[in-house]
């Protein structure tokens, strides 16, 4: 198996600016009820799946990506936020807003293979931190595979600070 580097992110919400929320027209980002879970599930895991990059750990992801699902729709501390087109949804985030969380984004902000590259993630991630702010966290962070889109592109962008991490619940954002 090759082995894959982490970093981490943080981000302190603080200083965070809040971006431009606007989404296109028939786009929408809300959040999820326990009715949307098979449907976020499918998404979430479709997303890590047909990405050929996560094809070294892809076990270890998806085992870790289903034990944090099951925690976001018991735990309290936990939510989830969905992107629609729609009636459809197409990509969402799970939040942990606990202040003291290791790691607020379990996983970051997911969007369907055939909906990426049009700022809709951005949009998901910049609502996300927005909800974590809002629930009383002032600092945040996240696990992301080093040259992963996201690690490269989407959390520098909204000011996210990396340092090399050594995990043993893996997943990248």
């Amino acid at each position: 198996m090759k082995l894959l580097n982490w970093v981490r992110f943080n981000w302190d919400l603080e200083t965070v600016p809040s971006g431009n929320l606007e989404l296109p027209k028939h786009y929408q980002i809300g959040p999820v009820t326990k009715e949307n879970e098979a449907e976020v599930r499918k998404v979430l895991s479709s997303s890590f799946l047909l990405d050929p990059a996560w094809n070294p750990a892809i076990g270890e992801v998806m085992h870790t990506l289903q034990a944090w699902l099951d925690r976001a729709f018991v735990a309290q501390e936990n939510t989830c936020l969905a992107l629609r087109h729609g009636a459809r949804i197409i990509g969402a985030s799970v939040l942990c807003l606990d202040p003291a969380a290791e790691n607020h984004l379990a996983p970051g902000p997911c969007i369907l293979m055939e909906y990426r590259n049009r700022g809709l993630g951005t949009r998901l991630f910049e609502s996300s931190l927005n909800l974590l702010r809002e629930s009383g966290v002032s600092r945040a962070s996240g696990i992301a595979r080093e040259l992963s889109p996201v690690a490269k592109f989407l959390y520098p962008k909204c000011h996210g600070v990396s340092t090399p991490a050594q995990l043993t619940v893996r997943l990248a954002a």
